[in-house]
């Protein structure tokens, strides 16, 4: 947790005989990958049968836990205290009982975790009715679990019986815990946080800096998690398991961490070793302890500390440690290090590390350390690729099991469990052998959106409950809500892929020209009902609707489809501009349109044309940069201008951004608004800004860091911040670059940032009742040395392992797709030794492969002029090899191809 938390048709279905039979062949646990399944013909089943069904959205203000009732009704606790109950039958949301909790800290800019976080129901609750809350009492530093009843629909508050309570520091940030779960045994699970703070210590020298906190100096016992997680003699960071008693009190099961009696130690404690183990679920069938601990916030491995941040997925098949604070990951450890003068002692030994601390009421050295069963960082993971990168907040939900008779989903899910992302806001489906045992994982109901899941629960229907906290902190959201997730094997809801808008803004009289590109699974006709704002709805039998509106105004765009059993699906919401209409933003190149060359001047000019006022020459801005780019292709290269309220913001929206950050309110992150006033006058700050969301950092707007973002790229990024920028932007500061001028590159090229990007951006002035409108466009100029990494289209070459080209056909070629010639007089092409040039003939064609030669090589030349083609056009340049010498050399490959210009 990082603050607050920092904070699933029809297809192949299987018999329990094919799928128990597949699981007891001997495998290695890496062997049943997603295409070993496909070659083994088990179809994954279809993804677009799953249906989200909404029923209730809009009401919850920061809701944490839910339990299904017997009869569908849903408990869901609120961290300010409130206790929510919606009936099923009558889709009412109604408060059953308010504790008085402590949820907001006395410090200004620190927020508080604890407050309502835990909560379930008794295995016998249709005959007993009891509901267990974990939760901080106010005027008491503990966090403590209850049992109460439910009287007619209401939680008897006068019923409590105070279970269990721990001492728990306040007025500190972060991790609570605070799941709880009943395993098939009846067994009562308890997850707590560390109750530690991860920032740095204020005016100190050496700091944390999102590593394992150690500090063991006086006076700072918050920032020392060897007091609490590393502790076997206290019950924070760990994951608590108990039998709870028909009186409330509660007695030890064998087989926890620690025997009843043994010194300096916790009989509760089943799982120690933990963080912040935000959501845990219980295998009914295995008995095994499955939760999401959400890890660190160091960006990179540290040779003083130790590991960057993991977030992990852990399994308990039995009691254990699981490292924290002295390991993460995969037992990666962290080092001793010494707060007083910034040096290091060893790493932890994984199989007892020793716990020094002065804080320590517990064992000297804590058990033997057990790997997490998934881990992953801020970047991209090798072991685990299917998680992706961005921000990390891990959750655990429920092992899928078939009921006979009222199987809700297919049979292909049967014993896999589910994992899911606070934050990523993915779903996946973890196979394992019966022994439990990782063998791999995939999507599961990825045409589904949720907006910040941070619950996930069985029913007695076997579907799974969703509870959405919604994208903002601290906060109530318009999207938090509760969802079942449905499986359709009738008819399906048609799909919307995309809603376009031809032009998103027009003078009045303006003319709407809109587009959805949708699809009916089942190949039935659609319906489309337009929603236009103001109340204005039009219904068309094609995709496509034309509309004119004769107000100035700012409208809402969006549409509903409906197959012929009138399931639907929604649309995006588009806002388009009737009585403005965005600028149009040029820029001109004299020469070469596709490269750049080391040293040469670029020549451009931006040209502004505003339909709606005079072009105010301040409120132009044009910048250059040079940007990472992998091919021809992926660099887009050439114009790319678009509304900046539009790219900008969908890649924002696309991103894990909007969980943290909100346009104009606060949330764990400061409003976008508010970063686009701060940084408006400083001309660096596109750039600074995209560093820092690709690098991550903290410091500025408080103690929470922000995520690294490694694996996004930086143009992308820089669209992102230049939209965020836009929010504020009433003038621009002077361009700084002039309109008309030209740009020298450096003489020598910066191989890691290829592209040469110019931007033009220009903000009108509005108009009557509208806000001003922001378009950007920007040129892309790739240098001119082509990599083998950027050539995709080629015929008789192969490509090894590390993206390298080698030739293994007599003849063959490669291609170059649309790029401008002009002013281009050589391709000088390299392989790994002067021998490999010697046995071809090089001809470079324009078009067609056997299209207009412009240039040939002679035996061994490397450097090939070519006839000057100044046409202004795109071409396709064909480079054709043929094999002069009879034998192929296939240990050599092609290195670059560089372009000269006169």
């Amino acid at each position: 947790m990082k603050v607050f938390f920092t904070i699933l048709l029809l297809g192949i279905t299987f018999t329990i005989f094919i799928s128990k039979s597949l699981f007891n062949n001997s495998f290695d646990s890496k062997d049943l990958t997603i295409s070993k399944q496909k070659e083994m013909k088990i179809d994954t089943p279809d993804q677009d049968r799953f249906v989200k069904v909404s029923l209730i959205q809009g009401q919850f203000t920061e809701p944490t836990e839910m339990a299904v009732l017997p009869n569908l009704d849903i408990l869901v606790a609120q961290r300010r205290g409130e206790l929510m109950l919606f009936k099923n039958q009558t889709k009412k949301l109604s408060q059953v009982a308010k504790l008085d909790v402590y949820y907001k800290t006395g410090l200004s800019d620190v927020n508080a975790e604890e407050g309502l976080l835990g909560l379930t129901i008794d295995p016998q609750y249709a005959s007993n009715q009891y509901v267990y809350l974990f939760y901080s009492p106010v005027g008491k530093s503990v966090n403590r679990l209850s049992r109460f009843k439910m009287i007619n629909d209401m939680l008897s508050v006068s019923s409590e019986k105070v279970v269990l309570e721990f001492y728990s520091q306040r007025e500190i940030c972060c991790h609570t815990g605070g799941s709880l779960a009943f395993g098939p045994d009846g067994l009562l699970y308890i997850s707590t946080g560390d109750n530690s703070t991860p920032f740095n210590v204020p005016k100190q020298q050496y700091v944390n800096r999102g590593y394992a906190p150690l500090d063991n100096r006086p006076g700072l016992q918050q920032y020392d998690a060897r007091r609490s997680a590393g502790n076997t003699n206290d019950l924070r960071g760990k994951v608590l398991r108990i039998r709870v008693n028909e009186d409330g009190t509660y007695a030890i099961p064998e087989g926890n961490l620690f025997p009843e009696g043994e010194p300096n130690t916790r009989p509760e404690i089943f799982v120690m070793g933990n963080r912040n183990p935000y959501r845990i679920s219980v295998d009914q069938k295995t008995g095994f302890l499955y939760w999401g601990e959400v890890g660190p916030d160091a960006n990179s491995d540290d040779e003083l500390r130790g590991p960057k941040g993991y977030d992990e997925v852990n399994q308990a098949r039995t009691a254990g440690n699981f490292g924290w604070p002295y390991f993460i990951g995969n037992n990666y450890p962290y080092k001793a290090y010494d707060f007083t003068n910034g040096t290091n002692g060893s790493a932890f030994d994984p199989n007892g590390a020793i716990n020094n601390s002065p804080n320590n009421t517990g064992m000297s050295t804590v058990p033997a350390a057990q790997p997490a069963f998934i881990w992953y960082s801020y970047g991209e993971s090798k072991e685990f690729p299917q998680v992706g990168s961005g921000g990390r907040t891990a959750m655990a939900g429920p092992v899928l099991y078939n009921k006979p008779g009222a199987s809700p989903y297919p049979a292909y899910y049967d014993g896999k469990l589910i994992i899911y992302e606070w934050v990523r806001g993915w779903i996946k489906a973890v196979t394992m052998k019966p022994n439990g045992d990782y063998v791999g994982m995939e999507p599961i109901m990825p045409n589904l959106s949720f907006s910040a899941p941070i619950d996930m629960e069985l029913g007695p229907d076997g579907k799974i409950y969703i509870l959405e906290y919604g994208k903002g902190w601290f906060t109530k959201n318009p999207d938090a809500g509760i969802a079942r997730v449905d499986y359709l094997t009738g008819n399906r809801p048609p799909s919307i892929s995309s809603l376009n808008i031809e032009k998103p803004s027009g003078l009045l009289p303006y003319k709407l020209i809109a587009n959805v590109n949708a699809k009916d699974a089942d190949g039935g006709p659609l319906t489309y009902i337009w929603n236009l704002g103001n109340g204005i709805k039009k219904i068309t039998a094609i995709p496509k609707l034309q509309y004119t509106f004769t107000k100035a105004g700012e409208y809402p765009i969006s549409v509903q489809v409906l197959d012929k059993e009138k399931a639907s699906a929604k649309s995006e919401v588009i806002r388009v501009f009737a009585g403005n209409e965005h600028p149009k933003v040029d820029i001109l190149l004299a020469g070469n349109k596709s490269f750049y060359f080391p040293g040469k001047p670029v020549s451009y000019q931006v040209l502004i044309a505003d339909k709606n006022s005079v072009v105010n020459k301040e409120r132009i801005y044009v910048s250059s940069s040079y940007t990472e780019g992998t091919d021809l292709a992926g660099a887009q290269l050439g114009h790319q201008q678009a509304a900046q309220s539009l790219v900008g913001k969908s890649l924002m929206m696309k991103s894990d951004c909007s969980t943290c950050h909100k346009i104009s309110t606060a949330s764990i992150g400061p409003a976008f608004n508010k970063i686009s006033t701060k940084y408006q006058q400083d001309p660096q700050a596109v750039d600074y800004l995209a560093s820092k969301v690709i690098k991550g950092g903290g410091g500025v707007w408080g103690e929470v860091p922000m995520p690294a973002h490694a694996a996004m790229k930086e143009s992308e990024v820089k669209q992102i911040v230049e939209w965020v920028m836009s929010l504020s932007a009433k003038k621009t500061n002077k361009a700084s670059l002039p309109t008309v001028g030209k740009i020298t590159p450096p003489e020598t090229i910066n191989r890691e940032k290829p592209v040469l990007t110019i931007k033009a951006t220009y903000t009108d002035l509005g108009a009557k009742g509208l806000k001003p409108l922001t378009t950007t466009n920007t040129y892309n100029l790739k240098n001119n040395i082509i990599t083998s990494a950027d050539i995709k289209d080629f015929n008789g070459f192969n490509r090894d392992d590390n993206g390298r080209l080698n030739m293994n056909e007599n003849s063959a070629f490669l291609k170059l797709a649309l790029i401008d010639l002009t002013d281009i007089v050589s391709f000088k092409i390299l392989f790994s030794s002067k021998i490999a040039n010697e046995n071809y003939n090089i001809e470079i064609r324009i078009d067609e492969k056997n299209g207009k030669l412009i240039g040939k090589s002679s035996s061994g030349k490397i450097n090939i002029p070519v006839e000057s083609v100044n046409d202004g056009k795109f071409h396709n340049v064909f480079i054709v090899f043929k094999v002069i010498k009879e034998e192929v050399k296939n240990d050599l490959f092609l290195r670059t191809i560089t372009l000269d210009s006169k």
